[in-house]
C-alpha cells in the first residue's frame, strides 16, 4: 500500500481506523425532491426514468434543513429523495480490479430510515439516524451499467423521518416546527459522509483493538464480510512512529479472526508508560491488517478506563476530569459537521480552553471528530440520543443503534465513558416506574457485555441505576452555594441521602457504591449574549450582562468545582451556543466571549 499510517491522515477519510486505498468521496451536488405525500415508492422514482421528479439540487451531506445544503427548509418534510449518477469517473477513482473488484456503497449516517436503490433495482435498507450502514453493489451496478451506458448509474435514496415519531432516538432534534427551549432543528436525511470503495472478495469489515497494558499485549478482533478460505492467514503489523513493536500471523477461520500481538517493550517496567495514550501524550500506535488480497490501515492506543476509590483512573491512575458539553451543532450546517478542519478545529478549541474532555451530548458524533479527539488527546463520553417516550419500539430501537455505535466505537483510544441515557429523558418516570429501571439497568448490562473496558453511566445526571460514575446536573447560579454544596464528603452524602440540586433522587436501585467517583457533569449554563450576535429568546440558567459579567460568573462557578476534595472531575456547560441557548463559552461561530487565556486558566483551575 502507498498510504501513510492511519494516525498521520489528514482526517478526510470517513471511517478513520478501517482505511483502504481504493475510495472515492460521493459529497457535493445531488439531485433532490420533497415526497410530503409519500408517493414516490408508488410512482417508482427510483426508476431509472424518473429524474424528473427531482426538482432541486441539495448538497451533501448537509441536512435539507441546513443553510449549507443550498435548501435550508426547516419545514415539515418526513420523506426526501436524493440521486446522483456514477459511472465511469468514480469506478476509475476507486480503481476497481482483479485484486478489488467488489463495489462497497458506505453511509455514514442518514436520519431517520433509509432505502437505497442502485440502476432502479433495491440495494437494501437502514434504521438509525446515527449509525453507519453499507451495500455490496457490485453486480447491480454490473447490470445497470450495461444497461446506461454513457449515462451513468443513478443512486437513488428515500430518507423518513417523522417529526411527530417519539419513539426515535432523535437527541435535541426539536418535534416543533420551530426549536423552543433547549433543542434545534431538525435534521432529516444524509447527513454524514456517502463514499464507495473497492474491496477484494474476503474484505475486513470491522476491527476492534483491546491493549492489555499489563500483560503487554494487544487483543485484536477481526470481523470479516464473509468466512475465508481454508487456508486463509490474518496478519498483524504494529509500530510506534515507524518502529515496530509487535507482529503476529494467525489462520483465518469463520468470519471472526481474533489474535493476541505480544509487545515485548511493554515487559521493561521503567520504560511501560512511554507507549501509553493520554491527552498530554496522545500517542497512537499504527497497524497494517492483511488477509489474502485485503490489507488495511489502522491504529489504536494503548490505554486503559476504570473507576476505583472514588476516583476515575486513567492507566491506572487518578485522572482529573476537566470536561465541557458538546453538541457538535453549527449555525450554517446543523449536525453535520462543516469541514473535516471544523472538525478539527472544535477538538483544538476544547484542548486551548483548558478541558481535557468532551462530553457527545445527544448526539452520535461523525468518527472524523474521534480521530481528532484520539490524535489530539481528547476524552471522550459517548452518549446516546435519546427517544422521548417509553415504548417497545423506542426499547427496541435504541438497543439496536446504540449497540451499532458501540461496535462502530469500539477502538477510539478517547472514548473513556458509555452514557446509554440522560436526565432520564425517555424514561421520565424511571423513580416510579420499574420497567424503566429494568431498561436502564438493562442498558449499562448491555454495554458491559459489549465492551467491559469502559465504566458505564445509567443516566447522566440522577435517578441512577447502576452506575459506575455518581454524575450531578446541578445548574446554581452562585458559586458559593456550589463551593458549599460540594465542599465536603458529608455535604455529598446529604445530596445522595436525600434530594438532589433539581429535587430528583440520586438513587433510584440499591446502595450508593461507595468506589464510583463522584463528578459534577452539568453546570454553569451561563448565558451572554452580544449585540453582534442576539438571538430571539436567548437563555441560559443564569444570564451575565457584560463580557466581565460573564467571566466573573463563570469563574466563580469553575473555582467552586476545583476548590472541592471530593469531586472526581467536571463538565462544564457548554461548550458553544446552540440557537437560543446561549450559555457557551464561545458563540455559535466559536468566538470566545472571554479571552481564551482568562478562560483557560479558569478551566485548569489557575484563574487568581
Amino acid at each position: 500500500m502507498t498510504l501513510p499510517p492511519a494516525s498521520t491522515l489528514d482526517g478526510t477519510y470517513p471511517r478513520p481506523q478501517l482505511v483502504r486505498e481504493r475510495w472515492c468521496d460521493l459529497g457535493g451536488v445531488w439531485a433532490f425532491a420533497y415526497d410530503d405525500a409519500d408517493e414516490g415508492v408508488v410512482q417508482s422514482w427510483f426508476a431509472d426514468g424518473a429524474g424528473d421528479r427531482f426538482d432541486r439540487e441539495i448538497v451533501v451531506p448537509f441536512p435539507p434543513e441546513s443553510p449549507s445544503s443550498g435548501i435550508g427548509d426547516t419545514g415539515f418534510h418526513p420523506v426526501v429523495w436524493y440521486r446522483r449518477a456514477i459511472g465511469a469517473t468514480e469506478l476509475d477513482a476507486i480503481g476497481v480490479g482483479d485484486d478489488a473488484p467488489r463495489v462497497i456503497l458506505h453511509f455514514g449516517a442518514v436520519d431517520y430510515r433509509a432505502k437505497v436503490w442502485v440502476g432502479g433495482r433495491f440495494a437494501g435498507e437502514h434504521e438509525g439516524g446515527g449509525s453507519p450502514f453499507s451495500f455490496d453493489v457490485t453486480e447491480l451496478l454490473a447490470t445497470a451499467r450495461a444497461d446506461a451506458g454513457d449515462a451513468g448509474v443513478a443512486i437513488v435514496v428515500r430518507a423518513e423521518d417523522d417529526p411527530a415519531d417519539l419513539s426515535q432516538p432523535r437527541g435535541k432534534q426539536d418535534w416543533h416546527r420551530e426549536p423552543h427551549s433547549i433543542w434545534y432543528h431538525r435534521t432529516t436525511g444524509i447527513w454524514q459522509p456517502v463514499w464507495l470503495e473497492a474491496a477484494p472478495a474476503v474484505a475486513i469489515e470491522r476491527i476492534h483493538w483491546t491493549p492489555d497494558l499489563v500483560a503487554g499485549t494487544v487483543e485484536a478482533r477481526i470481523r470479516l464480510n464473509r468466512p475465508a478460505p481454508d487456508d486463509a492467514e490474518l496478519s498483524i503489523a504494529l509500530t510506534y512512529q515507524g518502529r515496530p513493536l509487535g507482529a503476529v500471523t494467525v489462520p483465518a477461520a469463520g468470519r471472526t479472526v481474533e489474535a493476541t500481538v505480544p509487545l515485548p517493550q511493554q515487559r521493561n517496567g521503567q520504560a511501560y508508560e512511554e507507549l501509553l495514550w493520554s491527552p498530554e501524550h496522545p500517542r497512537l500506535v499504527d497497524a497494517v491488517v492483511s488477509i489474502g488480497a485485503d490489507t488495511v490501515r489502522s491504529y489504536l492506543g494503548l490505554r486503559s478506563a476504570a473507576v476505583a476509590a472514588g476516583r476515575f483512573l486513567l492507566n491506572d491512575r487518578p485522572y482529573y476530569v476537566r470536561s465541557v458539553l458538546n453538541q457538535g451543532y453549527w449555525p450554517a450546517s446543523h449536525l453535520a459537521a462543516p469541514s473535516v478542519e471544523g472538525l478539527r478545529a472544535e477538538a483544538r478549541l476544547i484542548k486551548d480552553l483548558g478541558f481535557n474532555a468532551a462530553r457527545l451530548h445527544q448526539k452520535y458524533e461523525d468518527p472524523r471528530f474521534l480521530f481528532f479527539a484520539d490524535t489530539l488527546g481528547l476524552l471522550i463520553w459517548g452518549e446516546t440520543p435519546a427517544a422521548y417516550e417509553f415504548t417497545p419500539t423506542a426499547v427496541n430501537r435504541t438497543v439496536r443503534e446504540w449497540t451499532d455505535i458501540v461496535d462502530r466505537d469500539y477502538s477510539h483510544p478517547s472514548i473513556v465513558t458509555w452514557v446509554p441515557l440522560n436526565e432520564s429523558w425517555g424514561v421520565q418516570h424511571l423513580a416510579h416506574d420499574g420497567r424503566m429501571r429494568e431498561f436502564a439497568a438493562s442498558l449499562v448490562s448491555l454495554t458491559k457485555a459489549l465492551d467491559p473496558t469502559r465504566p458505564v453511566i445509567s443516566n447522566d445526571g440522577w435517578e441512577h441505576v447502576g452506575s459506575d460514575i455518581l454524575s450531578i446536573h446541578d445548574y446554581e447560579a452562585s458559586g458559593e452555594v456550589v463551593a458549599a454544596r460540594y465542599g465536603s464528603a458529608e455535604a455529598i452524602d446529604a445530596l445522595f441521602d436525600g434530594l438532589g440540586p433539581a429535587g430528583r433522587r440520586m438513587l433510584v436501585q440499591g446502595e450508593r457504591d461507595l468506589q464510583a467517583p463522584v463528578m459534577l457533569t452539568e453546570f454553569g449554563g451561563v448565558s451572554f449574549v452580544d449585540r453582534a450576535h442576539e438571538v430571539d429568546g436567548a437563555w441560559g440558567y443564569s444570564a451575565a450582562s457584560s463580557p466581565e459579567d460573564f467571566a466573573e460568573r463563570v469563574g466563580a462557578l469553575l473555582a467552586a468545582t476545583h476548590a472541592s476534595p471530593v469531586l472526581a472531575g467536571f463538565c462544564y456547560t457548554q461548550l458553544a451556543d446552540t440557537g437560543q441557548e446561549t450559555n457557551g463559552l464561545v458563540t455559535d461561530d466559536r468566538r470566545p466571549k472571554a479571552p481564551i487565556e482568562r478562560l483557560r486558566a479558569m478551566v485548569l483551575g489557575r484563574a487568581s
